[in-house]
Formats: structure tokens, C-alpha cells, sequence
């Protein structure tokens, strides 16, 4: 059915009465729904052999085939977590002998369509009760060459059946578009070479035909016939799409873990009777997706600790923050970010801050090592930032230190691929928010980064890049540097703490550094679990401190390069202040002014 099909009828449900438009929307539904899920940009897709093959599918009008959600996917079952909340499933009429009504082939699949309102799930998780109303297959060439969609830990079965259904309550259009519309139910197939061939997939197969047309069964079996033994209370669960065009992104998946047990012969009577082989799509990128198991699902055993590290130490290193317990680390929205300071966009409602008390030198309540970072504590309510194009008044809670070692340089954030020796993050709350609702709102955080390099570094050079540095530097007080730096030998215990006597503001600290330039940009945490709640600001210029103060750091914390990797933007946009875009118009006509004077007196 075309899109306008579909559209004359729904038109022409209006005029008919209650019982008519009744009938007609199961009607519509059982034929909507074959085109959403066979393809709704029309048959000229396929799966080899043709232009629109699965590599270009996102190039089919009104495809969702590019997303960030799509299926299949592989399974890796280390990174699975177990979901209390992934409770049994209750399947009304699955053992019905008369659900099924016909057996079609349509070219890209054998889909069994069921009678309207007849079969029903609900629990497993699942938000609500689904009506299921068909099921198909996915197969590859022989037993040699598999064709299941998803895949564990790699692994392909031969066969994969999936059963959709749809939400109660919605319309096949509500269902296309709301996040939860539908659920596929996908059950992997194995073959056996041992035993007696299962009665009710010998009549199924007796059914598969090459034509391309539908088949009444006169046969009776159901779809417990067919699901056989399967501990239906251990599966996976992620959320997906459809996997043929226009694979829209909302299916709720459940994938059983045990197989389904059938005899090789009857594997074989698909593609042979069928006339088709590898009708399956490959699989996709999770892009940051979680994966969840029912509590009955076997899993490999955890890694011994929760703990998280920078390096290869430990299970969970950056590559692997993801999968931490609540984690955010797998976004969209993610920190640190590289700093491409030309294709920064000039935003004129990033004006001058305001920092109320950054110049209070008891502010500072106590110093901590994290065995992450070095962090100092502010008294509660003692230090505010507010302008700046925030919108809201901020609280200081903290401020911290990343680095690198002797040899690397350490800062999270870079500026054209340069990246410094260390970097400051001066974390700020939003006053009218707790601090449980601020890592859960994506302006909740404000967060100041100062890149830091040595005071006797030159202008240019010494990036990643090679090419001249942009930026300018500006001295701090090196006897607030001192001060704070002579408490280092005090905390060289992980989660030790000494309380700040010393006369030190914030101020001291960054010294006369342009606080008027800087760059803007959504992101997150740096560290797990990366909540994507921080307003993040970046100063063009970087702070000077001497090198071996900086040095104290990574020798009294015993630990080194406490950064994180550079985070892909995702399409994000970095923005400049307006008063660092005219400083830079400012230094260029003030350059050609005395060039022209130059010329003058020449």
C-alpha cells in the first residue's frame, strides 16, 4: 500500500458508522503496519542486487535508515546489564491453534499474518499490552553462510523470527511516531541435526511458495507450537527500529536468549522454497544505546570494582565509562571537546561576567585528593558567577585540576589540536536548583575551564598542531600558586583532605587572564558518570604558572595524565564572545593602521 492509498483510506473512514469504521481501522492497521514494517518508501529497496541496497537505505525519501537508534545490533553480553524491572511476559493466545490466518511472500521476506485482536503480550517491561499482528523470518544462504539480524557476541544463528505488534491505543500513524509504538519480539533459530522434525514448522514450510501471493492455511498450529521449549523469562532488551525502510526508530526489542530448535531441513526450505537468500540487514552502531537483561538472563560475571580510571589499570577506562552503572559517558552531548577556534560562531549575548566574591580569600574551605584530581572545596554560598550569557545565577562549589606528566601535557580541552600542560574547571550550581536536580537539567551546571601552561613557555608553538598559538597568556600570582601547591604534600593520600588556612582567592589564582574572551558550548561532566548538564565556558587565554609548581601535581598526587579523550561534537555548535570578536577586529585595524602609518613615514 502507497502513501496515498493509505491516505484515501482513512479519508474514507469518515463516512462511514461506528461498526464500519471499526472493521475498516483493523483493516487499515494489518495493511499499514505491512508497509511500515516491509518498507514505506515502496518495494524498489532490497537487501543485494539493486541500487538500494543496505548501505543506502538513508538515501531512501522519508528514511530514518541514517538514525542514531537503528537495528540490528550485536550483543556483546560483557556489556549487558541486568534489569530488575525486566519482569515475565504474559502472552494471551500464543497457544491460540487458529490465530494464524495466511502465509504471504513478499518479495523480502515469509510473513505469517494473525487475526485481528486475537494475540496479545504485556509485562516483560514493556509499558503497556501490545496486539500482535504478524510475525516473519530472516534467513541467510545455507547453514554455512547464517542469516539471523542480531547477533551475540558475533555469533549468528541461521534463522531469526520476529513477531510485531503494536501498541494499544494508537493508531499505525500515533505508532510511527511515538517512541514506544512498537514491539518486536525476535526469537533466534538453530539448527539440529538430531531428532524428529518438528510437525508444525514441517506444515509452515509446506506453505512457503515463490509467488508472490498470500496463502490461506487450512492447517491449525499456533505460535507456542512453533516458539517449542524457549525459557521465554531470559532475553535482551534495547530500544531500536524497524530493519527495512524506513526504519523508523520505535520498537522496544526483546530477544530471546535461548533458540529456537529446528531441524536443518526445514532451515533450508526457506531460501529453497522462497527463492531468496541473506535477507538480513547488517548490524548497527549502538552509538551510546544500553542493552539490558531480564534477571533470569545468564551474563559473564562483572569486573570485580565499580571504580573508573584514566588508563588501562583498570576495567572500567574511558572506553568503557559507558557502561559504568547510570552512566551518561556514551551521549550525545559529551566532554571534553576539541576547540576549532575559526569555525567558532560570534554570539552576541555572550557578554561580560559577573564574579561575586572570586576575590574573597577564605573562601576556600578545604583541599582533597580524589585520587582522580585534585579538588578544592569552597565554603557553602561564599563565591557566585552569574552573566555571561548564562541565564542564571551560580553557586561555586568546587574547582579542580587535570594534567598530564613530565612528558604529556594534560589539559581535557584542546584549542585547534593544541592541548597544555594542565587545566582548571571552577564547577558551579544553579542557585535555585539542589544539586540532584542540576545534574539532571542540561543548564543545571556551569562550568569555567582555564587552560594553564608555563610561565616561561613560548608564544608559539608547543601544540599538537605546530602552528603559531592564538592565544595569549597572562601571569597569575605566583604566591597564590605557592600557597595552594604547599598543601600538595598534605593529601598525597587518596581521599585525604587538608583545610585552607592560607590567604588564596580565586583571583590569585587566574591572575590578570582575560576573563571577557571565551568559547561557549553544551556538553558534559569529564568525569563518570557525565551527566550532560553543564553550560561549559572555555577562556581564549591561558593562565601562566611556573613549570615547577605545575610538576608538584602529578609527583605529590602519585597519579598522572587525569584527562579524558577528546569527545566527537555531534553536530554541536561552539560559540565566542562578542567581546573577543572585536578584540580580534580591534588588534587587525590597530595592525593596518600602523602599517599605513608606517608607509607614511617611509
Amino acid at each position: 500500500m502507497n502513501a496515498c492509498s493509505q491516505g484515501d483510506v482513512f479519508k474514507a473512514l469518515r463516512i462511514f458508522d461506528l461498526g464500519s469504521k471499526m472493521y475498516l481501522v483493523s483493516v487499515v492497521l494489518f495493511l499499514s503496519l505491512g508497509t511500515l514494517v516491509q518498507g514505506s518508501s515502496g518495494g524498489g529497496w532490497c537487501y543485494t542486487g539493486c541500487e538500494q541496497s543496505p548501505q543506502h537505505w538513508s538515501d531512501i525519501p522519508g528514511s530514518f535508515c541514517g538514525g542514531k537508534s537503528q537495528s540490528p545490533i550485536d550483543i556483546v553480553t560483557s556489556e549487558v546489564v541486568a534489569h530488575a524491572d525486566l519482569h515475565n511476559f504474559t502472552f494471551v493466545n500464543f497457544s491460540y491453534q487458529h490465530a494464524i490466518e495466511h502465509l504471504e511472500n513478499n518479495g523480502h521476506t515469509v510473513k505469517l499474518t494473525l487475526e485481528d485482536g486475537a494475540v496479545e503480550v504485556s509485562g516483560g517491561g514493556l509499558n503497556g499490552s501490545y496486539s500482535a499482528l504478524q510475525f516473519h523470518f530472516h534467513w541467510g544462504d545455507t547453514e554455512f553462510h547464517p542469516g539471523s539480524e542480531h547477533t551475540v557476541d558475533g555469533h549468528r544463528y541461521p534463522m531469526e523470527m520476529h513477531i510485531v505488534t503494536i501498541k494499544k491505543g494508537l493508531t499505525v500513524e500515533q505508532a510511527k511516531v511515538h517512541p514506544e509504538g512498537i514491539a518486536a519480539l525476535g526469537f533466534f533459530i538453530n539448527a539440529t541435526e538430531h531428532g524428529n522434525k518438528s510437525e508444525p514448522w514441517r506444515m509452515l514450510t509446506s506453505y512457503v511458495t515463490k509467488n508472490d501471493t498470500e496463502v490461506k492455511l487450512n492447517h491449525t498450529f499456533s505460535i507456542d507450537d512453533l516458539i517449542g521449549e524457549v525459557d521465554r523469562t531470559k532475553f535482551y532488551r534495547y530500544h531500536g527500529s524497524l530493519t527495512t525502510p524506513n526504519c523508523s526508530e520505535v520498537v522496544v526489542w526483546t530477544v530471546f536468549y535461548e533458540p529456537i530448535e529446528i531441524h536443518k531441513d526445514l532451515i533450508r526450505m526457506f531460501p529453497v522454497k522462497a527463492g531468496f537468500t541473506n535477507i538480513h540487514r547488517p548490524t548497527q552502531a549502538l552509538n551510546g544505546r544500553h542493552v539490558y537483561a531480564s534477571p533470569a538472563t545468564p551474563l559473564p560475571p562483572l569486573p570485580p570494582s565499580p571504580s573508573w580510571c584514566y588508563d588501562s589499570h583498570c576495567y572500567y577506562e574511558p572506553s568503557k565509562w559507558h557502561l559504568l552503572p547510570g552512566s551518561s559517558c556514551g551521549g550525545q552531548r559529551q566532554s571534553p571537546v576539541n576547540i576549532e577556534t575559526e569555525k567558532a560562531v560570534e554570539k552576541s549575548s555572550l557578554g561580560e561576567f559577573e564574579f561575586t566574591n572570586f576575590d574573597n580569600k577564605h573562601a576556600i574551605k578545604y583541599i582533597t585528593n580524589t585520587g582522580h584530581a585534585v579538588k578544592c572545596v569552597m565554603a557553602d554560598d561564599s563565591v557566585e558567577v552569574s552573566g555571561g550569557g548564562l541565564g542564571h545565577d551560580y553557586t561555586t562549589l568546587q574547582f579542580h585540576f587535570h594534567w598530564g606528566s613530565h612528558d604529556t601535557k594534560g589539559s581535557e580541552h584542546t584549542m585547534d589540536s593544541k592541548r597544555y600542560p594542565m587545566e582548571m574547571h571552577i564547577v558551579n550550581k544553579r542557585k535555585d536548583l539542589t544539586l540532584e536536580e542540576a545534574i539532571a537539567t542540561p543548564n543545571g551546571l556551569a562550568v569555567l575551564g582555564f587552560l594553564i601552561e608555563s610561565k616561561d613557555s613560548s608564544k608559539s608553538g608547543g601544540g599538537s598542531s605546530g602552528h603559531e598559538d592564538t592565544t595569549s597568556s597572562s601571569s597569575s600570582d605566583m604566591e597564590a600558586w605557592k600557597k595552594l601547591t604547599s598543601y600538595l604534600s598534605a593529601i598525597q593520600n587518596i581521599s585525604s583532605q587538608a583545610e585552607v588556612t592560607a590567604e588564596i582567592s580565586i583571583d590569585d589564582l587566574l591572575g590578570s587572564v582575560n576573563r571577557d574572551e571565551y568559547y561557549r558550548y553544551n556538553g558534559s561532566l569529564t568525569t563518570p558518570s557525565c551527566n550532560e548538564a553543564v553550560v561549559w565556558t572555555v577562556f581564549t587565554n591561558a593562565v601562566k604558572v611556573d613549570q615547577d609548581l605545575m610538576m608538584k601535581f602529578p609527583t605529590y598526587a602519585g597519579y598522572h595524565d587525569v584527562f579524558r579523550p577528546i569527545q566527537p561534537l555531534h553536530g554541536r555548535i561552539i560559540y565566542r564572545s562578542a567581546s573577543g570578536a572585536a578584540a580580534r577586529t580591534g588588534h587587525a585595524v590597530l595592525l593596518l593602521l600602523l602599517a599605513s602609518l608606517s608607509t607614511l613615514f617611509m
